[in-house]
Parts: C-alpha cells; structure tokens; sequence
C-alpha cells in the first residue's frame, strides 16, 4: 500500500487554482499562499479569543482545563502529522485545524445550541461552519483595502467543508465552494484530527476535574483500557496519573495511525491519483477503519452518558444557555442597546443575524459582564419595563 498521497493533495496547478484570493495580495516574502493564511488567523482577533472560550469546561473552573484554543491548537498537531505522514500540503491542513472552530460562540456546545434555538424562531439557523467563513470574509477588519482577512480559496472551502457537506440548492450562496465535489483530503482529515484531539483531552481533562475515575474509564472504554494495561506492564511500580497520561498518549496515537493507514487504503483501493479524483468520488475516504471506528463510537457514548451530561456540567449549560438566550431577547427587543458598529448592519444583514453575529463573537467573560450590566440597569430603572421582562 502506497501512504505517499502526494499526486492527490493540494500542490502544482491545483495549489495555484485554490490559492486565489477575492482581492489582490502583494507578495512580500517567499510564504506560500496557504502559510500566509496560517499567519493572518493566528494574528486575528478572533482566533485569540479562542483563549476565552469554553471547550468543556470554562476557563473559570480551572487554570489547568483546555479552551478552545488550546484545543485548537492540539488539533493543528494531530493534523500536521496525518498531513506529513500522507504527503499531502501540510500548510493547509495546519491552516485549516487552526481556522476550524474560530465560528464557535462563547459556552461550548451549549451557547451553539442556544443561539441556534433562538434563530430558529426565526427561520433561520447557526451553523459555526458558516458563521467561521463570515468572520474571515467580513468582521475580521486588518486590512485597509477590504473587510475580512482576504483568505484564499482553499482554506476558504475547507472552513465550509471539512466536517460536512452541503447542497447547493439549501446553500445557493455557497455555490462557489464546489458542494458538488469531496473537499480535498487536507480539509477531510481536519474533523478526524479534532475528533481525535478532544477523545482523549475531554478524558484527560474529566480525570482532572474529578468527574470521571481512571478505573471507571478503563472498565468502559476499551481502546484506553488496552493502552493502559501496556503501560502499567512496563512500568508496574509508576503512580496510576502517570500510567493514565502515557495511556492517553498511546490511545491518540493509536487512533492518529489508524487514520493514516486507513485513508491511505482508501485511496489506492478507490484508484484515485490526483485531486480531482478524490473530489469525484461518491464518499470521503478520510475516515477510521471499522474497528476503530467502533471504538471511538464506544468512548464518544461514554463520555457523553458519564461527563457531557453530568450534572456538575448540565448545571453550566443551564446557566450559559439562559445568559445567551436572555440577551437575545433583549437586544431583540432593545436593538439600540446594540454597539453602533453592529447596528450598522441591521438594513443589511437582519436584527436577528446582527445579535447572533455579536453573541457570537464574544468571550465566556465578556458575555457574563455583558449580562450582569444588563441585569444591573434593569434593576436600577436605567432600562424600559419591556426590558426588564426580557431579564429574570
């Protein structure tokens, strides 16, 4: 089996092809096109606010906890090397794990799904995927000449497109980022590596927190439970922790190895020998092979039934989803309340998608002080009575 993808990644004419961008860009230095994008989301404002937002458990709980950038950035590892080990453009696929998330609004999941809710009362839908390509195309500002960070095109379908696909007919708007084809193999390995990045940090993490138990998770989750018993084999006199982090090490790993391999596989078994080969095939081929497969679906289950939805960790959604669904409302209702820079855009764009575009450009700390404001002036008569209903 060939693992050198080299003819099927992002390079030669079809590096130059996806490496336009809307607007002219000097070329000053000898970066290629995808480093240069690598560089403009690191240095935007947004991916810095990564720092600020929840990845499971907020930034308040603990020092020590991952947020959304450091996930992020555990993401871009895992990315790198598949990308390496494949042959494939490895400058893409770092830019495209650094970029992916950069549409996530404050709380997690939970402040996803309250906004989502709240648009839906309106016909509409948040969606982080495309909420990430209208930062880069429009509220990152750096740039004297056009709004946004004037990223290429291929990073621009790969923030689309690396964790789904969509239909041109639901997404006429998007008709440009070729919804018809498989996204090249650097955007398709993205969601594996996040996949793998956060398996074995949320179980890290959940051990930290002193939510999940070492020895609960080995009884439970098969794929760390054999990378545990080598290590405590090795090492029989090692503190359990430390068993644990080397099992954790093994278990990514194993998983990282067995997304090469398989993708590989795929590849060759599918014939493909250039990038428009992979963009017509009828399915993605970056995926895990059956068995392991299995077993991530076995550890997703169970870190969902033992820590997504702990009670320690419902209590929080409860409370992030009550702050962003509260503040809706009132800018709802208030819209003049909004800073006159989103208020701007309100003939444009809509109220309801102006208020999401700023909910979700906040940091967990800046929406709870947004939120404790609003509550004080409520309370101290600074507000209309129609507000103060909006806001227990």
């Amino acid at each position: 089996m060939n693992s050198d993808l080299t003819s099927c990644g992002v390079f030669g004419e079809e590096q130059h092809r996806l490496a336009q961008r809307s607007y002219p860009a000097p070329i000053a230095d000898d970066r290629f096109a995808f480093e240069r994008d690598r560089d403009r989301v690191v240095q935007s404002r947004s991916f810095r606010r990564l720092a600020g937002k929840t990845q499971v458990f907020t930034s308040r709980a603990s020092d020590h906890f991952r947020s959304r950038l450091t996930h992020t950035i555990e993401v871009a590892q895992v990315a790198r090397q598949v990308a390496s080990a494949l042959g494939l453009n490895v400058d893409l696929a770092e830019t495209l794990a650094l970029v992916h998330d950069i549409g996530h609004p404050p709380f997690g999941h939970a402040g996803e799904r309250a906004l989502d809710v709240c648009m839906q009362a309106h016909g509409l839908r948040f969606d982080h995927n495309l909420h990430a390509l209208r930062i880069v195309e429009r509220f990152e500002q750096r740039y004297a000449g056009h709004r946004g960070l004037n990223l290429t095109l291929g990073t621009r379908e790969g923030i689309i497109k690396h964790s789904r696909d969509y239909r041109t007919e639901d997404y006429p708007e998007l008709a440009g980022y070729f919804l018809d084809k498989r996204p090249p193999l650097e955007a398709q390995i993205i969601d594996l590596a996040d996949e793998i990045a956060y398996l074995t940090a949320d179980l890290d993490d959940g051990v930290e927190s002193g939510l999940l138990e070492i020895g609960h998770i080995c009884d439970h989750v098969s794929l760390l439970r054999r990378s545990y018993e080598v290590v405590a084999a090795a090492h029989p006199a090692a503190e359990e922790k430390y068993i644990f982090h080397d099992a954790l090490q093994a278990m990514q790993k194993a998983l990282t190895l067995d997304l090469i391999a398989t993708t590989a596989k795929n590849v060759n078994d599918a014939g493909a020998t250039s990038l428009a080969d992979i963009r017509n095939l009828s399915q993605r081929v970056a995926v895990f092979s059956p068995e392991a497969e299995s077993q991530r679906l076995e550890e997703k289950h169970y870190l969902y039934e033992t820590l997504y939805t702990c009670p320690a960790l419902d209590l929080e959604h409860s409370k992030a989803e009550e702050v962003v669904t509260e503040l809706f409302n009132f800018w709802l209702e208030e819209p003049e309340a909004l800073p006159e820079s989103y208020a701007d855009d309100i003939q444009s764009e809509g109220l309801v998608r102006v208020i999401t575009d700023y909910i979700a450009g906040m940091t967990d700390h800046f929406i709870l002080l947004q939120y404790a404001d609003v509550r004080r002036r409520v309370r101290s008569g600074g507000l209309p009575i129609r507000s103060a209903a909006k806001l227990k």
